[in-house]
């Protein structure tokens, strides 16, 4: 294989790579653009459906049980809450900041069929939903 085809290959799959960091960061960091209430990030999800249930697992580090709200609405599955900034002092000097805090809100798309919440716990840093299916 000439050198040059080799070099194209390498530099289109880290370009490739490259784009794919930056849609995951914009997915799970994306900054809210108003002072509103509104969310501004999205946790990161794992669904598994069965013949009878559907499991939603999502990615809360830090997160308080009494801060996340659960709603089904039609089609959509809706998780939101807050995570507060874990530290007590007032003028924290942050060294690294990769965990994402404040307003947080997943809307997941559910199967066309009726689904009921029968099982909601915060375990392992993780929200675990069953949805049975009825």
């Amino acid at each position: 294989m000439p050198s040059r085809d080799l070099e194209a290959r390498m530099w289109a799959e880290a370009c490739d790579m490259l784009d794919r960091a930056d849609r995951i960061h914009r997915q799970f960091f994306r900054v809210a653009r108003s002072p509103e209430r509104r969310p501004a990030w999205e946790p990161p999800i794992d669904i598994y459906e069965t013949e009878r249930e559907v499991l939603i697992v999502v990615a809360l580090p830090g997160v308080e049980p009494e801060r996340v709200e659960i709603v089904i609405d039609s089609d959509a599955l809706i998780i939101r809450g807050d995570r507060r900034m874990p530290v007590a002092s007032d003028a924290p000097v942050i060294r690294r900041l990769e965990i994402p805090h404040g307003r947080f809100e997943r809307r997941i798309e559910l199967p066309a069929v009726h689904l009921d919440i029968a099982r909601k716990e915060m375990a392992h840093g993780c929200l675990w939903l069953n949805l049975l299916k009825s």
